[in-house]
């Protein structure tokens, strides 16, 4: 899977990801970290990934993933979904594609003004999953920044937005 990674030093580098498990990701990279430098990773259909360099390769470098029991969960069923869908022929599960954003920090605003910082997890042309302290109730009209949705499900981190228009790339170029 795609993606890019920034190095400790703030250098950014597309990469893929040739072998992952929850606990650790094989990274193809022009960009060399030392080992045990701190790796940001966005991987295409996974999102975000923080760890260590472990160990560099010919091509790249092995990153360990640093996470929280729960990601780690969830991760190993977006991988065995991946693997899986590939096998038994299934089509994506969603409309468009996941984007993974560069600029993680937004704003989730209710109607009424009240407004809340959140963090996004991920974004794709039609909605967005975002980290947030407050759960709207479902159905509930929302804006992120300035893209107008409404929220469509709650998860353990926060919430999942549906937007009421659906997106351009270049309106979501603000996050990437």
């Amino acid at each position: 899977m795609s993606g890019r990674l920034m190095l400790a030093s703030r250098e950014e580098y597309p990469c893929l990801a040739s072998e992952m498990s929850p606990g650790d990701v094989m990274l193809e990279c022009i960009g060399a970290p030392r080992v045990g430098e701190r790796i940001i990773a966005y991987i295409d259909h996974l999102g975000r990934l923080e760890g260590q360099a472990l160990q560099l390769t010919d091509t790249g470098f092995v990153m360990s993933i640093t996470a929280t029991d729960r990601k780690r969960e969830k991760l190993a069923a977006q991988l065995t979904w991946l693997a899986n869908r590939h096998e038994l022929g299934l089509p994506e599960d969603r409309r468009h594609d996941r984007l993974s954003p560069r600029i993680t920090r937004a704003e989730l605003r209710l109607e009424d003004g009240t407004s809340y910082p959140c963090r996004l997890v991920d974004l794709s042309l039609s909605g967005a999953a975002v980290d947030c302290d407050v759960r709207p109730p479902v159905g509930t009209p929302v804006f992120l920044n300035n893209m107008r949705g409404r929220i469509v499900r709650h998860f353990a981190e926060g919430v999942a937005i549906e937007f009421a228009m659906v997106q351009t790339r270049e309106s979501l170029r603000d996050f990437l």
